[in-house]
């Protein structure tokens, strides 16, 4: 069993209330293969919802409130749903604050990447779960 990004499984939950559907991705949620959750979503942010990335430790919204307390809930309440379906892998979407593996937006909001991992990604690899993004596929 995947976790997976919900967005990658056609669910409209980004951040501008659009999905990135992701042939495999899809694919496996209709065959039962993985569990699609959006970690901003389980945080309790809106969709649609002002675009935010990473700072420092912390996420910040485009006009600067913090929302660094809704990605850590999101991302735990994500982990809780891997850990009871047993997941051991998971295809995040590339470059997000959430799910982001690698690489993310550096908190400028110029669209410069730096390297480092989402909030929901750096958890699951912290506990012991292989995380990828759908451009690894």
């Amino acid at each position: 069993m995947k976790i997976v990004s919900a967005c990658l499984a056609g669910v409209k939950c980004r951040w501008d209330g659009t999905s990135r559907p992701c042939p495999t991705v899809v694919e496996w949620v209709r065959n039962g293969e993985a569990i699609p959750v959006c970690p901003e979503q389980l945080g309790g942010l809106p969709t649609p919802r002002e675009p935010a990335e990473q700072r420092g430790q912390g996420v910040f919204t485009k006009s600067g409130k913090d929302v660094s307390l809704e990605f850590s809930r999101g991302a735990e309440e994500g982990l809780r749903i891997a850990q009871l379906a047993a997941c051991k892998e998971a295809v995040l979407k590339a470059r997000s604050p959430s799910c982001g593996v690698g690489l993310v937006y550096d908190g400028t909001f110029s669209g410069k990447l730096v390297a480092g991992d989402g909030v929901f990604a750096g958890l699951l690899k912290r506990n012991g779960i292989s995380v990828r993004s759908e451009e690894g596929l």
